[in-house]
């Protein structure tokens, strides 16, 4: 009896390991894989037994799968309730019976990547608002200086220089600054017409974004292939590429050059508008090098959400910004200087205190938008291998992954009624890029850590992520 029992048992197993290779075999076996590179890592999260592996220390492009690397660091080095602070203040004299201010009035940059932005809406409220009525209550009526917002926290190259070109003027590649605003990004609204025609610039919004843009774009399609071509603190730029024709209203999202300098323009403004006069333009600590480190007296400080919150919407939705912001904060915090390079440096001491082998992984930013960075499945899943089982803030890196057919950037893939409430996990995608990697449970009660990883395929992604999503479905039934 007991030997019929083994036989049972080891007939039933090459059947289950042979339905999970049948579906790597299915994606290898794609039309779209013939010059492709895959690294699939998936380990039994409690005893962490490797399942299923494939070419596991292979390094590839990550994509947004970076983000997780930066954002455990960033949870166990700064702690889920780590917020940051912005001030304003002023500078200089005030002369209570006159209302005359002989300063400035400072707006000090906390690193928030957060301030004012349309995921935290409940959270800031009215803040502009705010800040202008309690400069009213001190009773100033002029100001003899200007409106300077200190964005020294960090350095002043905001874009990772390993950046695409291509990404920099657009939304999704907007720079990290010591004083960032309203996502740092704009929209530009066109109208479009026939095939082959110029799309028309209605307008932007905000309207105090707008800046000069060439506009060289097309009509053509019904696809979105427009480029916006700017580079951090300059006033002009281009458009390229082509957008759908026959459209009433169509939108690009472009990043803003200079997010401290527009903050300075805006208080300005909203100050003269409330019959506050301001002698000087607006200007930031970059610009005048000398107003880094003063010292204004506070007039008001407005709190970030605490960084559990934040991480949570940046492996939701995806957003670079917030994660180049917890980059550079990690280099702040613990080398005291604001830089990418810095904070690569902390990730790569927090690998190792984790006891993470870094061999294989290299590291130029904190989103994974440079095609540079370079990491294997096996990598990525050791380390969240080591959030899970040795973390203390687990439960909130946990809650930060989507929910597969759910939630954020998984919200229309993984539908198939076998991953519901099985299945969390981080994406990435740039061109020729796809990888998953997060933590699911399979249908016997089993807890698993995966990493996928592909590079350089042919043809439509969707092709790709619905292999991926067999070779998942699979685990998850048969594991």
């Amino acid at each position: 009896m007991h030997l019929k029992f083994l036989f049972i048992y080891f007939l039933l197993l090459s059947q289950l390991i042979t339905a999970q290779e049948k579906a790597v075999k299915l994606l290898l076996a794609d039309s779209s894989m013939i010059h492709a590179a895959a690294s699939v890592y998936i380990v039994n999260s409690e005893t962490g037994e490797p399942i299923f592996e494939l070419d596991p220390e292979m390094s590839l492009t990550p994509a947004s799968v970076m983000k997780l690397v930066t954002s455990s660091a960033a949870l166990e080095l700064l702690g889920p309730e780590y917020t940051f602070k912005t001030r304003i203040g002023y500078t200089g004299s005030l002369n209570q019976h006159s209302g005359l201010l002989k300063g400035n009035i400072i707006i000090e940059g906390g690193g928030d990547p957060v301030l004012g932005s349309e995921n935290f809406i409940s959270h800031y409220g009215n803040f502009l608002e705010n800040w202008i009525n309690e400069i009213r209550k001190l009773g100033i009526k002029k100001v003899e200086g200007r409106v300077i917002t200190d964005d020294s926290r960090y350095d002043y190259q905001p874009v990772p220089p390993k950046w695409l070109w291509e990404d920099a003027g657009n939304y999704y590649g907007a720079g990290a600054y010591g004083l960032s605003i309203f996502d740092n990004s704009f929209e530009i609204h066109f109208r479009t017409f026939a095939e082959g025609s110029i799309p028309v610039i209605k307008g932007f919004n905000p309207e105090f974004c707008r800046y000069e843009l060439i506009n060289r774009l097309k009509a053509s399609g019904n696809s979105d292939k427009g480029y916006i071509f700017s580079a951090p603190y300059s006033d002009n730029g281009w458009i390229e590429g082509s957008i759908p024709a026959n459209r009433e209203d169509f939108v690009l999202n472009a990043s803003v050059s200079d997010p401290p300098l527009l903050l300075a323009e805006i208080i300005t403004k909203m100050l003269d508008s409330t019959g506050i006069s301001v002698s000087g333009d607006p200007s930031t600590a970059r610009i005048i090098s000398n107003s880094s480190g003063m010292k204004p007296v506070i007039i008001s400080e407005i709190s970030s959400p605490p960084l559990k919150v934040i991480i949570e919407v940046l492996n939701h939705e995806s957003v670079n910004l917030y994660a180049e912001h917890l980059l550079k904060e990690l280099g702040k915090i613990y080398r005291n200087d604001g830089t990418t390079v810095a904070g690569v440096d902390v990730l790569y001491e927090f690998l190792e205190d984790s006891r993470i082998n870094s061999a294989g992984i290299f590291l130029e930013d904190g989103s994974g938008l440079s095609p540079m960075n370079s990491i294997s499945a096996k990598g990525v899943a050791e380390i969240l291998s080591y959030m899970r089982n040795s973390s203390k803030f687990f439960n909130d890196f946990y809650a930060s992954l989507p929910e597969a057919g759910k939630e954020g950037t998984l919200k229309n893939c993984f539908s198939d009624p076998v991953f519901n409430g099985n299945l969390r996990a981080k994406s990435g995608s740039m061109t020729r890029v796809r990888s998953y990697a997060g933590y699911c449970r399979t249908l016997s009660g089993n807890d698993l850590t995966f990493c996928i990883i592909i590079n350089n395929y042919s043809r439509t992604s969707q092709r790709i992520v619905t292999r991926i999503e067999e070779i998942l479905k699979e685990t998850i039934l048969n594991k």
